[in-house]
C-alpha cells in the first residue's frame, strides 16, 4: 500500500485538482480514495491496476461532492438569492474533464506547489507532500523540524493558495519565467538537503536526492523545451553519481579530490551529460542550472583529480557570477581558481570575501580559508579556521570531519616549531651560486 501510495498520489492529487479547483480538497479526496483501499484491498485482494482504481474511487467522490455544490448553489437560487457561478449554463462533463491528460495535470500540479505567494520552507514541504508522496513525519525527519511544525506549515500553505485563488495552471508569457525559477529553486533546495544535510548527524540524506531527482526527471519530460529544466537534471544527475563514493565505512565524509573515482555510478553521469547535451541543443543563453552542470561534467570526465580542467571550471564560475552574482558562487570560484592557479591566488579572492555579511555565519568560508592557509604551509592559521567552522556547522559528521583536520593542523604546527629550534651549527657549506645564503 506504501508503494503504491508513493507511485500513485501525486497524479491522483494532480487530476482531483484540476477538477476541484482547490489543492487540499484533492489531497482529502486522494486520502479517501486510500481508506477505501485499506477497507477493501484486503478482501477483495489488490486490483490488476492499483491507480485506475485509486482514482475511479476518488473521482467518483469528488463527482459527489461537486454535484452536492450544485445543488445548493440551486437551493440558494430558488431562494432568490443570485450568486455568480462561472460556466452555470453548462454542467461540465465531470468524467472527462478527468480523463485529459495526466502529464499536464502533474506539471499544473507542480507549479501551483511552488507558487512565489507561499514561503520557500511551505513550497519546499507542500511540494514533497503532493508530489514526492512524503508523509508530514518523513518530511519533519528530514529537515530536523518539529513535526507540529511541517503539518502546520502545510495546512497555512494550502489555505493560502485556497484563499489567494491561485488557478491550477501552468502560467504562460513572460510569468512562465518567474515561477519555471520558484519550481526549479525547490526542487534543487530538496536535493541540496539530501546531497549535504544542513544539520544531524548525517552526511547526506539519500531519500531526498532520490525524490529531487524524481520530480526534476519528470518535470523534464513535461516541459521538454525549458532548456534550464535539462541543465538542472544534468547537474542532479552528475551529483549523485558521486553519493557512493562521498561517505566512508562509518558514514564518515570523503572529500572530492579523496574520493574512489571508480566508485561514481556510470549510469547517472551518461543520463547527466545526455541531460545537458539535450540543454545545449535548445541552444537558449546558458543560464545558472546548465552552468552548474557544465562545471558538474568537468569533474565528471576527469578520470583523475589531477586530469580535472580547472581552468575551465573557474571560467564557468566567472560567467555564473555574471549569471546569478552570489557570494558563495565567488567562493567556489575562490576555490576552482585555486586548484588551477594556486593557492595564493585563491586565498586573496577568500580574504575579499570575509567581510561579507552574507558569508558570516557561513561555515564554508573559514573551510576553504584554512585548507588554503593549510596548503600554503601557515598550520597555526588553518588550525584557528578549521576550529571556527566547525563551531558553526551544524552537520556532525561535518564537525568530526572539520576538527580532524584542526588538529592535524595543529600537529603540523607542532611539528614546525620543533624543527625551527636551535640545533648545533652545522659546517659551512660552499654557496655553488655565490649569491645570498637560503637562509640570508
Amino acid at each position: 500500500m506504501d508503494a503504491v501510495w508513493r507511485i500513485e498520489s501525486a497524479r491522483l492529487i494532480a487530476g482531483l485538482a484540476r477538477l476541484v479547483r482547490d489543492v487540499g480538497l484533492a489531497e482529502e479526496l486522494a486520502q479517501d480514495a486510500l481508506v477505501a483501499a485499506l477497507e477493501q484491498w484486503p478482501q477483495t485482494g489488490v486490483p490488476r491496476s492499483p491507480g485506475a482504481w485509486l482514482m475511479a474511487t476518488a473521482k467518483h467522490r469528488a463527482i459527489d461532492q461537486l454535484r452536492r455544490r450544485e445543488v445548493l448553489r440551486r437551493k440558494v437560487r430558488e431562494l432568490g438569492h443570485e450568486l455568480a457561478v462561472e460556466g452555470e449554463a453548462a454542467e461540465p462533463d465531470l468524467d472527462a474533464a478527468l480523463d485529459d491528460d495526466i502529464g499536464d495535470d502533474l506539471l499544473r500540479l507542480l507549479f501551483t506547489a511552488c507558487h512565489p505567494v507561499l514561503s520557500t520552507e511551505a513550497r519546499v514541504a507542500l511540494t514533497l507532500r503532493l508530489l514526492g508522496g512524503l508523509t508530514t513525519r518523513e518530511i519533519a525527519r528530514a529537515y530536523l523540524a518539529p513535526e507540529s511544525t511541517v503539518a502546520q506549515r502545510i495546512v497555512r500553505a494550502k489555505r493560502t493558495l485556497a484563499e489567494a485563488k491561485i488557478p491550477f495552471e501552468v502560467p504562460q508569457g513572460p510569468e512562465l519565467a518567474e515561477r519555471l525559477a520558484s519550481v526549479l529553486e525547490v526542487v534543487y533546495l530538496i536535493f541540496n538537503e539530501g546531497y549535504a544535510a544542513t544539520a544531524g548527524d548525517d552526511w547526506m540524506r539519500p531519500a531526498l536526492c532520490e525524490e529531487a531527482l524524481r520530480l526534476g526527471r519528470i518535470l523534464a519530460e513535461l516541459a521538454p523545451a525549458e532548456p534550464e529544466v535539462h541543465g538542472l537534471v544534468a547537474l542532479m544527475e552528475i551529483q549523485a553519481s558521486r553519493s557512493g563514493a562521498r561517505t566512508g565505512p562509518s558514514g564518515e565524509p570523503v572529500l572530492l579530490l579523496e574520493q574512489d573515482r571508480a566508485r561514481w555510478d556510470q549510469v547517472l553521469i551518461r543520463r547527466g551529460l545526455a541531460a545537458l547535451a539535450r540543454a545545449e541543443a535548445l541552444g537558449a543563453p546558458r543560464g545558472p542550472y546548465r552552468l552548474q552542470g557544465e562545471i558538474a561534467a568537468c569533474h565528471a570526465r576527469a578520470r583523475t583529480p589531477e586530469a580535472t580542467d580547472w581552468v575551465r571550471i573557474a571560467a564557468l564560475y566567472a560567467a555564473l557570477a555574471r549569471a546569478t552574482p552570489s557570494p558563495v558562487v565567488e567562493l567556489n570560484r575562490a576555490v576552482a581558481l585555486a586548484m588551477a592557479f594556486g593557492p595564493a591566488v585563491g586565498l586573496a579572492l577568500v580574504d575579499e570575501l570575509t567581510s561579507e555579511p552574507a558569508l558570516r555565519e557561513y561555515h564554508l568560508l573559514p573551510s576553504v580559508r584554512g585548507d588554503l592557509l593549510d596548503r600554503l604551509g601557515r598550520p597555526a592559521q588553518a588550525r584557528a579556521e578549521f576550529e571556527r567552522a566547525a563551531a558553526l556547522t551544524r552537520n556532525e559528521r561535518e564537525r568530526t570531519l572539520l576538527l580532524r583536520r584542526a588538529a592535524a593542523a595543529a600537529e603540523a604546527e607542532t611539528a614546525a616549531a620543533t624543527a625551527s629550534e636551535p640545533t648545533e651549527p652545522a659546517e659551512p657549506t660552499e654557496d655553488p651560486g655565490g649569491g645570498p645564503s637560503p637562509t640570508g
